[in-house]
C-alpha cells in the first residue's frame, strides 16, 4: 500500500501531498521532490514516444531502504519504491509505496495510478476549482486516505 501520494502541477509545485506516517511528513515531501528529476527525466527519454503511445504511467522510478517503520519494535528497514505518473497535461503523480510487507504487482500500481488520476479528473471538473490551487475536495482526500497503508 500507497505510504506516500502527491500530485505535482506543471510547474513543479504540489498540489496535494498527504503521507501516512506523520511524524516523517517531511521526509516523505523530500523523497517525493527529489523523485521529479527523475520523472522528469523519464519524459524527456520517452519524448515523442510518449505522446504517441499515450502511456502515462512511468514505473519504477527507484528504490530505498532507508525508511524505519516506527510500528516496529526493533525498527527494522522497509524497502520503498516510487512510482512515477504523468497526465497529458503534464501533472505529476508520485507514489511511495512501502513494498515490505506485501510485493505488490504493476498491475496493482497501475490500477492505483488510474484511480488517483480519475479521482483528480473529478477535481478538476468540479466548477468551485481554480486549475493550480491546492486540492482540498474531501471526495479526493478519503479515496487517498483509501490508498494509504494504516500504520498501527
Amino acid at each position: 500500500m500507497a505510504v506516500c501520494v502527491a500530485v505535482i502541477a506543471k510547474e513543479n509545485y504540489p498540489l496535494y501531498i498527504r503521507s501516512s506516517p506523520t511524524e516523517n511528513e517531511l521526509k516523505f515531501h523530500y523523497m517525493v521532490h527529489t523523485s521529479l528529476d527523475v520523472v522528469d527525466e523519464k519524459i524527456s527519454a520517452m519524448g515523442k514516444a510518449l505522446v504517441d503511445q499515450r502511456e502515462l504511467y512511468l514505473g519504477l522510478l527507484y528504490p530505498t531502504e532507508d525508511h524505519k517503520s516506527p510500528c516496529e519494535k526493533r525498527m527494522f528497514p522497509n524497502q520503498l519504491c516510487r512510482y512515477g505518473y504523468v497526465t497529458n497535461s503534464k501533472v505529476k503523480f508520485v507514489m511511495v509505496v512501502d513494498s515490505s510487507n506485501t510485493a505488490l504487482r504493476d498491475n496493482e500500481i497501475r490500477s492505483m495510478f488510474r484511480k488517483l488520476h480519475s479521482s483528480y479528473t473529478d477535481v478538476m471538473c468540479n466548477p468551485f476549482y481554480n486549475p493550480g490551487d491546492r486540492i482540498q475536495s474531501r471526495a479526493f482526500d478519503s479515496m487517498v486516505t483509501s490508498m494509504m497503508v494504516q500504520v498501527c
